[in-house]
């Protein structure tokens, strides 16, 4: 039996909780409720792995996700904002992208009814997350690639045994893919890869515990954004070539740079295993 997905909501009301919950199909969430920053805090301490998605009101972003970074819980978010003042919650204003991260979707609430797509763009968007999306200036910030890593690792199985081998993982939005990012957008993600990649590499032959997790956040950003093999093959070219140098300099051989053809291989791999299995299959 596929594990159906498990909504977090805090709300000022019970009212609020039991309107917002009623909207999800029983058969695919399962709905956790608070009605207190406080209260949430604790459940989520105790529950967070076990949450896959965050629904509050705009009233209570402001002292939520502050603590929610200070504590470590990274999820995805869904506002449901005031109708009767959107502007203050345009999907051009992202305050929250300071103190927590990007994704964070808006929900009007005279637009309760799309409360599940809402859900699903959050995830989509919290799936195709960097390593290091969280600015705040919290205690645990050395560990959040880590934890970001392992709740998009556990988010992404969830999803695949849910949907299958029928279709994509999770439906990806062309609005995210690399080739249709504007230019800053682009060199940031690029950036970020590189910056992952490299590590991926600097870990492959040793005892890191974390290789495994960066491959799979690596992997699954690089399939989010649509990115190329070829680019992949690109990105550890250049690497390769940098390494090159520095043992140039160093008067040491370049040939230990031939086993990490594995890890482009491996990597690679993971790659199109994704890309294969987006494909939907013959009916």
């Amino acid at each position: 039996m596929v594990a159906p997905l498990q909504i977090y909501i805090l709300a000022r009301s019970r009212e609020s909780l039991a309107e917002a919950g009623q909207l999800l199909s029983p058969d695919r969430f399962v709905v956790c409720l608070g009605t207190t920053v406080e209260e949430s805090l604790v459940q989520l301490r105790d529950r967070g792995a076990q949450i896959d998605c965050l629904v509050t009101e705009d009233a209570l972003l402001k002292p939520w996700l502050p603590a929610l970074a200070e504590a470590g819980i990274l999820l995805p978010v869904v506002v449901v904002a005031s109708a009767a003042d959107p502007s203050d919650h345009s999907l051009t204003h992202q305050p929250w992208a300071e103190v927590y991260h990007s994704a964070v979707v808006v929900l009007s609430s005279d637009h309760l009814g799309q409360l599940e797509a809402a859900i699903t763009r959050a995830i989509q968007q919290f799936l195709a997350l960097p390593a290091s999306p969280v600015l705040p200036p919290i205690a645990a910030a050395a560990a959040i690639p880590e934890l970001l890593s392992a709740q998009q690792g556990r988010l992404t199985d969830k999803l695949k045994a849910r949907l299958g081998y029928l279709g994509v993982y999770y439906k990806r939005n062309p609005e995210y893919f690399l080739r249709n990012m504007s230019q800053v957008d682009r060199d940031a993600l690029l950036n970020q890869l590189k910056i992952d990649y490299r590590k991926i590499v600097l870990g492959y032959f040793s005892n890191d515990a974390n290789l495994n997790p960066n491959i799979d956040a690596f992997v699954n950003q690089a399939f989010m954004a649509d990115v190329s093999v070829s680019l992949i093959v690109e990105m550890h070219m250049d690497l390769m070539d940098e390494f090159s140098k520095q043992l140039k300099l160093e008067g040491r051989s370049e040939e230990i740079l031939l086993d990490y053809r594995l890890t482009l291989i491996d990597v690679i791999a993971h790659l199109c295993e994704m890309y294969r299995r987006s494909i939907p299959r013959e009916p």
